[in-house]
């Protein structure tokens, strides 16, 4: 399935979820990931994060699509960390 991650999290704690969010989506703006990931991965994903998370304090919103194709990306400015794959 194809995911957008979003999250908002406290400063003392951001690090921490950027790492982890690198090791399963591709980041590509400022708290937002988005990438292809199994039932399984996504629910290791949520697993650890819940772990970093203060959930009094924290957000994360996840987008789950069936596949990319699902919908359009439109970027309007400079994309901050574009997806394209050199073979």
């Amino acid at each position: 399935m194809y995911v957008i991650l979003v999250y908002d999290v406290e400063e003392k704690r951001v690090v921490k979820a950027l790492k982890l969010c690198r090791q399963y989506l591709n980041w590509i703006q400022n708290s937002v990931f988005e990438g292809e990931l199994t039932e399984g991965k996504l629910k290791e994903l949520k697993i650890k994060l819940k772990k970093i998370l203060d959930i009094e304090k924290d957000s994360v919103l996840i987008f789950k699509m069936r596949e990319k194709k699902a919908f359009k990306k439109e970027v309007i400015g400079r994309e901050k960390n574009p997806l394209d794959t050199f073979i």
